[in-house]
C-alpha cells in the first residue's frame, strides 16, 4: 500500500514547494526588479503620503477639478465592492432613478438613475438645456435642487419630468463602468468639463486644452481600447502648474 501512497505524497509536497512557494517568489522578486512601480499597486504620492492609485478611480466634486464617471462600487468608488449596477438598458431603475427610507423615515435617494446625472452634469458644466416642467418646481428649501423630487418627477407615469440636452452628451459622462473603479473617461468627456475648470482655475480654454491632450493616453499597443484620460493624474497635474488662487478676506 505504501508503495502506491508514498510516490503521489512525493509529488503533492514538491509540487506545493515549488508551485506555492518557489514560483510565487520567483515571479515577485522578477516582478520587483523589471516594473516595481507596477507590482507594488501603480501607487501615486505627493511627497511621501500615497494618495491613491492610477489603476483606481476616485470622486472629485470641486468645480476646479474634472470629475470622474459614476460609480456603483459601494458608496463609490469602493475598491472593496468593485460592482456595476447590473441594471440592464431598459431598466426603469437605471433610466429614472429610485428612492427609499431611511432609518429615520426621510426619502433620501436609493440610486440616482441616468436622468438625473445628464441633469447634474448640465448644471455643473453650463450645459444648455429644456425643461418641462421647470427645474424651479424641484428645489428644496435651500434653494438648492433637490434629488428626490426630481427621481419621483422622472418615475411620475401621467406628467413625467422631460429634461433634454441641447448638445450631445459622452456616454461616460452619466454612465458607470464595470467595475465601478474605472480610473479614466473618455476625451470628449474631458474636452466637455474644460470650460468649467478653466474658469475656476482662472486659465485660458487653450491651456486647459492643451493639458488635456497631453494627458490622453492612446489605445494599448495601438490597437486595445479606447483613447482615454487618467482622472486623478489630470487633477494632480492642474494642482501642479494652475493652482487655485484663494482669496483671503
Amino acid at each position: 500500500m505504501w508503495d502506491q501512497i508514498l510516490p503521489g505524497l512525493r509529488i503533492k509536497i514538491f509540487m506545493t514547494i515549488v508551485l506555492g512557494v518557489v514560483y510565487p517568489l520567483a515571479m515577485t522578486g522578477i516582478s520587483q526588479i523589471i516594473f516595481p512601480k507596477q507590482a507594488n499597486g501603480s501607487l501615486i504620492k505627493a511627497g511621501d503620503k500615497v494618495i491613491g492609485s492610477e489603476l483606481i478611480g476616485q470622486s472629485f466634486g470641486k468645480p476646479e477639478y474634472f470629475h470622474s464617471r459614476p460609480s456603483s462600487a459601494g458608496g463609490g468608488y469602493d475598491a472593496t465592492a468593485s460592482s456595476g449596477s447590473n441594471l440592464g438598458p431598459t431598466s426603469a431603475k437605471l433610466i429614472h432613478g429610485t428612492t427609499k427610507m431611511d432609518d429615520k423615515k426621510n426619502e433620501v435617494v436609493d440610486f440616482d438613475g441616468i436622468n438625473l446625472r445628464i441633469v447634474r452634469y448640465c448644471l455643473d458644466n453650463d450645459i444648455p438645456y429644456e425643461s418641462s416642467p421647470p427645474l424651479d418646481r424641484f428645489k428644496d428649501a435651500n434653494g438648492g435642487l433637490d434629488d428626490v423630487k426630481l427621481i419621483k418627477a422622472f418615475n411620475d407615469e401621467k406628467a413625467p419630468l422631460m429634461f433634454t440636452p441641447k448638445v450631445p452628451i459622452p456616454a461616460d459622462a452619466v454612465t458607470a463602468s464595470a467595475s465601478g473603479l474605472d480610473p479614466h473617461i473618455s476625451p470628449d468627456f474631458a474636452q466637455a468639463q474644460a470650460p468649467r475648470v478653466a474658469k475656476a482655475r482662472g486659465i485660458s480654454l487653450d491651456q486647459m486644452s492643451q493639458l488635456i491632450a497631453q494627458f490622453t493616453e492612446g489605445p494599448d499597443l495601438g490597437l486595445l481600447g479606447e483613447p482615454r484620460v487618467n482622472v486623478l493624474l489630470l487633477n494632480l497635474a492642474l494642482d501642479q502648474r494652475f493652482a487655485v488662487k484663494h482669496v483671503v478676506k
